[in-house]
């Protein structure tokens, strides 16, 4: 077997997790090498007469069900609507204190949303400020619930400017790094990006977004509050502050509590980082993922399979 076929397929295996078909323009943007436009053609030829994968109207599979093609175009639609509403949500938490990038993350970030998508953001913030930052927009989250808006304020992923580098390097991190959407501060996207040129190795072919609007401005109340936190008390409640919210996790952890979409509750916790542990959904991806590879190749060519 040729390399663009195992690429490819693997490509195919990733979204096939997720039941997302892909288009060509989406199957030469996620493969491993780079590859023409034709060669990736001629190959899908090749897959399909084979049936090993299926067209679905503009979209290819490896399941043979249309139904699928029909999901993809509804929720490729209903995300416009998401991302316009997200651009108002990022514009509004970019001037909180101590933020200095917004992007959509998740779902949203490939362009697809449903009756249940919450609008994810990742989120920088200056260096040793990350806890401060998070309590203060988590303080104001509790607000929207009022409004019943808190599923636009999805804030799960946070670093700060000293955490760039995301240390779980795999295909799963890399994925969701190369299709965030910056929003607000593109200046420290761009360094993130850099930061994170590892990913390069997975997708070299995946262009950057830099749809980011200018540089964030603050308020001059803001920026006050900045300026006060500046300081030896604004390291020790920043330090403080990581210690409650890690102790408050761990206990919800512990009680096996559940979020909205019955998954368990878990959060690694750093002065530079705040994000979701990685040992639940982005290691059982990764793991289906790899065993989806396997069995899909070891049909075709028992040897020499590789990620």
């Amino acid at each position: 077997m040729n390399i663009i076929t195992q690429d490819i397929l693997k490509t195919l295996a990733y979204f096939d997790y997720f039941n997302y078909p892909l288009t060509i323009e989406d199957i030469r943007s996620f493969t491993c090498n780079q590859y023409d436009q034709s060669h990736v053609d001629e190959t899908m030829n090749e897959l399909e007469k084979a049936v090993l994968v299926y067209k679905l109207h503009e979209f290819y599979s490896l399941q043979n069900n249309l139904s699928l093609a029909d999901k993809r175009r509804k929720g490729n639609h209903m995300a416009v609507a998401q991302l316009a509403i997200a651009r108002k949500a990022a514009r509004l938490i970019s001037r909180f204190p101590f933020v200095e990038t917004v992007a959509v993350s998740g779902s949203l970030s490939k362009h697809y949303a449903d009756e249940k998508t919450d609008i994810d953001f990742f989120i920088i913030t200056k260096a040793n400020r990350l806890w401060i930052a998070r309590t203060v927009m988590h303080l104001f989250k509790k607000l929207t619930y009022i409004s019943g808006k808190q599923h636009w304020f999805c804030m799960n992923y946070y670093v700060d400017e000293l955490g760039l580098e995301i240390p779980e390097k795999n295909i799963f991190t890399a994925m969701e790094i190369v299709t965030l959407l910056p929003m607000e501060g593109i200046k420290y996207f761009r360094k993130f990006r850099d930061a994170n040129a590892w990913t390069n190795d997975y997708f070299p072919a995946h262009a950057t977004a830099s749809n980011a609007g200018m540089e964030i401005k603050k308020s001059l109340i803001c920026q006050y509050f900045e300026k006060t936190c500046n300081s030896k008390a604004g390291d020790l409640i920043d330090k403080w502050l990581m210690m409650v919210t890690d102790k408050r996790w761990k206990k919800k952890s512990a009680n096996g509590k559940l979020n909205a979409h019955n998954a368990k509750v878990s959060m690694m916790v750093n002065r530079h980082f705040s994000k979701p542990d990685p040992k639940n959904f982005q290691a059982r991806v990764v793991q289906q993922y790899e065993n989806r590879v396997k069995d899909l190749l070891l049909l075709i060519q028992p040897a020499a399979i590789t990620f």
